[in-house]
C-alpha cells in the first residue's frame, strides 16, 4: 500500500493484478485499484474532479480527465473516509498510475490539488 497526505487530506492505494484479456487481438493485462480517502482536516471537502496519468512499460501514456470518480463527488465531513475500486488495462505487465484529485474546501470555498502518490502495477508471474 502507499499512501500520503496533502492539505489534511489522506489518499491510500491498494493494487491487484486481475489476469490477462485479449482486447482487438492484442493481449492486456487488468489491474484494479482500491483508494481510500480520508478527510484529518478541520474542514468538510468534496472531490470534484480526477486526473490519472496511466503508463505501461512499453511507453504507452493514457491521460484520463472526469468528473468525480466512479461516477460519485464524495463530501467528507472531518474525521470521514471515501473508499472505491476501479480498474485499468495495460499493454504490458509492469506499470503505474499517478494523478490527482481537485477537491474543494467548504470552509474557504477554495479549489486545491490533492496527489496521489504515484502506484505501481505489475503482474506477479511477471516478475523476477
Amino acid at each position: 500500500m502507499v499512501s500520503q497526505i496533502t492539505r489534511g487530506i489522506k489518499i491510500s492505494v491498494l493494487t491487484n493484478f486481475e489476469g490477462t484479456y485479449f482486447k482487438n487481438h492484442k493481449m492486456h493485462f487488468a489491474f484494479t485499484y482500491h483508494i481510500t480517502i480520508e478527510n484529518h482536516s478541520k474542514d468538510s471537502v468534496q472531490l470534484t474532479t480526477r486526473h490519472w496519468e496511466i503508463s505501461d512499460s512499453l511507453n504507452h501514456l493514457e491521460i484520463v480527465d472526469g468528473e468525480g470518480v466512479i461516477g460519485k463527488k464524495p463530501v467528507l465531513k472531518p474525521g470521514e473516509q471515501h473508499t472505491y475500486s476501479s480498474g485499468c488495462l495495460l499493454m504490458s505487465p509492469f506499470g503505474a498510475m499517478a494523478g490527482f484529485f481537485n477537491m474543494i474546501n467548504f470552509t474557504t470555498t477554495r479549489t486545491f490539488k490533492v496527489t496521489v502518490p504515484t502506484f505501481r502495477l505489475s503482474a506477479p508471474f511477471a516478475l523476477n
